[in-house]
């Protein structure tokens, strides 16, 4: 399979640890080789075929309040790096396993697994850091220079192949160069990635200090780390196995940690709530999730707010949204400044058939959180199924026009639009999210169709042109010149 063999791809070039004492701003020059081998526009283009891979096969976690914390915390980091130039995308996978990875392009995962056995914000932004800091100082394209050295031609015939079928959407092509990078082997692997892994903890700790986390949160997390991965090869967590965890890193890292004077800022509520909304969220098929939170809030009436919320979200997944409204209103009362708390109230309504209510309280919540991105889906899913699919499309615009949306909130306006009888911006949007999914092709396909709707505006059709003449013009010739499908609004391929 194309995503699998991509992620071995990445997970060969991507680094082992070790250590080393250079102070955190000695940085090594990053300039031309990896440049000439891989631009960052190449990089961004693999990375996506990737996650479109993932995406593909319902990997990545599609949930508003994750995804809005896990970009919020990932940009608040990522804003502090030297390197202005590197986009960044955060996302979480639907995985149980601990594992965080950082893929070409700026594209950092984190599976719900990892997140889980986190014990603070600043482990996890410890993780991220790590991460950003292997983005930031370009050690996937550092690897493939340093490894090209002995066969040069092989490895710019792979990258050509990938980029091919990036730009197109996957293919052979792609299949065929991903294949020959695996056989470019790791004979250098060990000694040239040791020292990338120790410059991601360091460069990794300037961020997480810069960024208001305390440091110590990077070493805390490699303990607990260590102390999981036991004494058989089987128990070891797959992030030990490209991230391994030495004695001596650990203590490198804490002694960098305790040289930094940082004041930590206060604990985010919005990250004990995103545990428990993914503790809840991860349940395994058969196991019910009431049970665990009903021997906590018994056996301890000082229960946290993540606690109750976790309760709430629980007693939803069970079927039982009608003992979840009022929990989730004692919550919004008590507090009514924590976004999540309207959210859920509004989710837990309208699943118990109060959907005038969830209107309500949604809407409640846009006043209070205006352009929210999770406040805004949250409303227009409700406005969808209580029939007002236009007023949906309209908030969904507006905050679209400002906020990037990810590829599922485009499809989503897309779904409103096409609901609200605005077929051309439906097909527009399904090529928006095409475009983001890696799918270019499919993308040109929307927008002719966009271009060939009655009767529409001159604004609409200068639009839909100049977004077709761009892509077109990313598109590789032979992959430009393959035969176009036609699709539905819906994006499901059909025959000219």
């Amino acid at each position: 399979m194309l995503k699998a063999l991509l992620c071995a791809t990445v997970a060969s070039l991507v680094m082992v640890g070790g250590v080393s004492h250079a102070d955190p701003e000695d940085l090594p020059d990053i300039g031309s080789p990896a440049q000439a081998m891989l631009s960052l526009e190449d990089e961004y283009q693999i990375g996506r075929m990737i996650v479109r891979g993932l995406r593909d096969q319902d990997q990545i976690l599609e949930d508003p309040e994750v995804t809005e914390y896990i970009r919020s915390l990932g940009f608040r980091l990522s804003s502090q790096a030297h390197d202005g130039s590197q986009r960044f995308n955060f996302f979480m996978v639907r995985d149980n396993t601990i594992n965080a990875f950082a893929l070409p392009g700026g594209f950092i995962g984190v599976n719900t697994g990892l997140l889980l056995k986190t014990e603070s914000e600043s482990e996890l932004a410890g993780v991220l850091a790590h991460e950003i800091a292997h983005v930031t100082q370009r050690h996937i394209a550092r690897s493939i220079a340093a490894q090209s050295r002995s066969s040069l031609v092989s490895t710019a015939a792979m990258l050509a192949a990938i980029l091919v079928g990036a730009a197109a959407g996957g293919g052979d092509a792609a299949m065929a160069g991903v294949a020959a990078a695996q056989s470019l082997a790791i004979q250098q692997q060990i000694s040239f990635t040791r020292s990338n892994e120790s410059e991601a903890d360091r460069v990794g700790l300037g961020l997480l200090a810069r960024s208001g986390f305390d440091p110590n949160g990077m070493p805390k997390f490699f303990e607990t780390m260590s102390r999981l991965a036991g004494t058989s090869e089987m128990n070891i967590p797959e992030m030990l196995r490209t991230h391994p965890v030495s004695t001596n890193r650990i203590a490198e890292t804490k002694e960098r940690a305790a040289q930094l004077d940082v004041k930590p800022a206060p604990p985010s509520l919005s990250y004990a709530l995103t545990h428990e909304r993914l503790r809840v969220l991860s349940t395994p098929a058969g196991e019910d999730p009431r049970a665990y939170y009903a021997a906590i809030i018994r056996n301890e009436p000082d229960a946290t707010p993540a606690q109750i919320y976790g309760q709430g979200l629980a007693l939803m997944m069970a079927g039982q949204p009608g003992k979840a409204v009022p929990i989730f209103e004692r919550l919004r009362s008590a507090d009514p400044t924590i976004l999540q708390y309207h959210t859920a109230l509004g989710q837990a309504q309208l699943q118990a058939g109060e959907g005038k209510a969830s209107l309500q309280t949604l809407k409640r919540a846009t006043e209070l959180f205006p352009r929210n991105v999770a406040v805004t889906i949250r409303y227009a899913e409700t406005l969808m199924q209580t029939s007002d699919p236009k007023k949906a499309h309209e908030i969904l615009l507006d905050l679209f026009n400002t906020v990037p949306p990810t590829p599922e909130q485009a499809k989503l306006t897309a779904q409103a639009a096409n609901a609200a009888g605005d077929v051309a911006d439906s097909y527009f949007y399904m090529s928006e999210y095409h475009i983001m999914s890696g799918d270019l092709l499919l993308a040109v396909n929307q927008l002719q169709l966009a271009l060939a709707v009655p009767k529409i505006t001159e604004v609409q059709r200068a639009r839909f042109e100049a977004r077709l003449d761009e892509i077109q013009q990313a598109l590789p010739k032979r992959a430009a010149r393959r035969p176009i499908e036609a699709s539905n609004g819906d994006g499901r391929r059909r025959a000219n």
